[in-house]
């Protein structure tokens, strides 16, 4: 009887195993985190969709129609590529009578403009004629500008030289044209970001020609992690990563003045204007890294901070309760190291902390 009974037992412990086993099989079938991916082109670059899901009934058209439809609407308002958006429409006007536009040109303008003045004019949206002078832009110049081609070009560039009000956006200066492309890719995946929230994904990650905002885990129930990218050296791609970065919900963009190059007159130039000054910034910055709950903010930022010496964009940063940044500097030997404003780790440094 004991035996039957030693007998009874084992088989019943092998049943629960065996029905404890089919369970987690189940459990973990029906919560198989699956990555679907969806990219494109958009704003002179590329974009890049993740979502992470258990459900496998996503309908991914219907998904990258939106994505798209929001893509191009935002290129429709802000793009000084197509002649008929609404930023060329403004650049066109030859009178200061106020002209309508949409919500989402207003929010990005009036952003750019508080941080014009946080940065005293270091960061501008007004710099249309500016870029287009050094080889940049819709209608570039081929050749060096002249002294007085900049004085002129200055005259009309600075924020102060248009206004928003009632949703309606004038110039104070009938030249002055405005160019988005320090803002618009951040307000793009900001955009993109909400609207896949708003579809009730919790695991997501945007990217638009490397400016990035993401929440929840990836695929592997992990932190998405991002390489902040070494920049290149004489103008040769290197291909690697100086750190890698490891969260679960941020926006993170970098500028540096290694991506963007012209050839004018046989010397290459880095795309990174400076406003105030009208020339090509010489600088010991190579690339700043800018993280914020925002990617339109990481954007503007991360240009604007590329424009200052490292020691007046730290400051800055500081009393700047939004914003962590991360440069990537060289000393006068050409040694490259980093400098942390906030409470950033990163993974796998290539360079040290200074």
């Amino acid at each position: 009887m004991t035996v039957l009974v030693s007998n009874y037992l084992k088989f019943k412990s092998s049943r629960a195993q065996l029905l404890l086993g089919f369970l987690l099989f189940l459990i973990s079938c029906a919560n198989e985190r699956n990555q679907y991916t969806i990219s494109g082109n958009t704003m002179g670059t590329t974009y890049s969709v993740k979502l992470v899901s258990i459900n496998s009934g996503i309908n991914i058209q219907s998904i990258e129609d939106g994505i798209d439809s929001i893509l191009v609407s935002i290129n429709k308002q802000m793009s000084t590529w197509d002649p008929t958006s609404d930023i060329s429409k403004f650049n066109s006007l030859t009178s200061i009578e106020p002209l309508s536009i949409s919500d989402d040109l207003v929010h990005v303008i009036d952003n750019s403009i508080n941080i014009s003045k946080k940065t005293n004019g270091l960061f501008d949206i007004t710099v249309y004629d500016l870029m287009r002078i050094w080889g940049f832009g819709p209608n570039p110049m081929s050749t060096f500008p002249k002294n007085d081609d900049i004085d002129q070009v200055l005259k009309i560039t600075g924020y102060e030289n248009i206004n928003i009000t009632n949703k309606k956006i004038s110039k104070n200066n009938i030249k002055v044209k405005l160019d988005l492309n320090a803002i618009a890719k951040g307000f793009g995946v900001d955009k993109v970001f909400q609207f896949i929230r708003s579809e009730e994904f919790e695991d997501v990650f945007v990217e638009i020609g490397g400016e990035v905002r993401f929440t929840g885990k990836n695929r592997k129930n992990q932190n998405w992690s991002i390489g902040i990218e070494d920049p290149m050296i004489n103008g040769m791609t290197q291909d690697e990563i100086a750190a890698i970065l490891s969260f679960s919900e941020s926006a993170i963009a970098t500028s540096g003045n290694y991506r963007n190059i012209v050839n004018l007159d046989g010397e290459l130039l880095g795309h990174t204007i400076n406003p105030r000054t009208g020339f090509p910034i010489q600088t010991d910055v190579i690339s700043v890294t800018v993280l914020s709950q925002s990617c339109m903010i990481a954007d503007a930022w991360a240009t604007a901070l590329m424009v200052m010496d490292h020691n007046t964009g730290y400051a800055i940063v500081e009393d700047e309760s939004d914003i962590d940044a991360i440069w990537i500097l060289k000393d006068n030997n050409g040694k490259r190291y980093f400098s942390i404003s906030g409470d950033v780790t990163m993974k796998k440094m290539k360079y040290s902390v200074k």
